[in-house]
């Protein structure tokens, strides 16, 4: 029994040494996921040069500190109140695909820290945004808003690597104007359409007169035809027509079930009186 004793209690000690062996080293080990970097800091050594891929790694406990950033693109939205050329109150908007420079991670940790998209992009986007847009006046920012995009890209582009980040890209998603140029914008469009109406009212007239001449010229040249035949064949033209006409009243008549047709000297079955004075 003594020794089934002694058996258990090195078995224990055996058990205690090896967990106390795996918390150092489980305590020793860190993980970088897929998409993401590392960067050592040394508490003797300072921040190490070197950037450290995905996997597990090893470290020296309270000696050494991993700090993992997220490598990946990352969207970002930067509103902006500016003003046009021509001194127009512009609100724009501009979304960036962002992320940082795998390489220039621990330059990055050393100068801007962790939250170095909150002190970077803000400011920038803003004084390229700002000074892109002082280029142009209101309509050119409409007519023109590719260019307008290019050369905020370009800037911008510039302006991030300097601090290690990278645009993969960049778009205006917001674009408009102060109170006073959308109503000016919104009163020069009722003008030109009251303008267009105005137009086509003076067109019309013009149509009209037109056709009322050509109506009045061929009634004249109607009635010198008429007065050229009279002159020749005198009224029997227009004893034929005279004649046509009746013709076509009493066709017309005939077919109409109210009305009946009395012959003169007739007699009849009712008795018409007869009106004397």
């Amino acid at each position: 029994m003594a020794q089934l004793a002694q058996l258990f209690t090195r078995m224990g000690q055996l058990g205690f040494g090896v967990a106390v062996v795996g918390g150092v080293v489980n305590s020793a080990l860190y993980n970088v996921d897929a998409g993401h970097r590392a960067v050592i800091f040394d508490r003797f050594a300072g921040v190490k040069q070197v950037v450290i891929g995905e996997g597990t790694h090893f470290f020296i406990p309270w000696v050494q500190r991993p700090i993992i950033y997220d490598t990946r693109t990352r969207p970002r939205n930067v509103p902006v109140i500016t003003g046009s050329k021509d001194l127009q109150t512009v609100n724009i908007t501009l979304r960036v695909l962002f992320r940082p420079l795998a390489s220039a991670l621990p330059n990055i940790y050393t100068t801007l820290g962790e939250d170095y998209e909150d002190r970077v992009l803000p400011s920038i986007t803003n004084e390229v945004l700002k000074a892109v847009v002082a280029r142009y006046d209101a309509g050119e920012l409409i007519t023109q808003r590719e260019k307008v995009s290019q050369n905020v890209s370009l800037d911008l582009t510039a302006r991030c690597k300097q601090f290690g980040l990278v645009l993969d890209d960049i778009s205006i998603t917001h674009l408009t104007f102060g109170r006073e140029f959308t109503q000016a914008v919104e009163l020069k469009q009722v003008a030109q359409q009251e303008a267009e109406r105005a137009k086509f009212l003076v067109e019309k007239a013009e149509q009209e007169k037109k056709a009322a001449i050509i109506i009045a010229d061929g009634e004249a040249s109607a009635a010198k035809l008429l007065a050229k035949s009279f002159g020749e064949a005198g009224e029997g033209l227009v004893e034929l027509r005279r004649i046509e006409t009746a013709e076509d009243i009493a066709y017309r008549l005939s077919k109409n079930r109210n009305v009946t047709y009395l012959p003169s000297g007739a007699n009849t079955l009712l008795s018409l009186p007869n009106n004397q004075q």
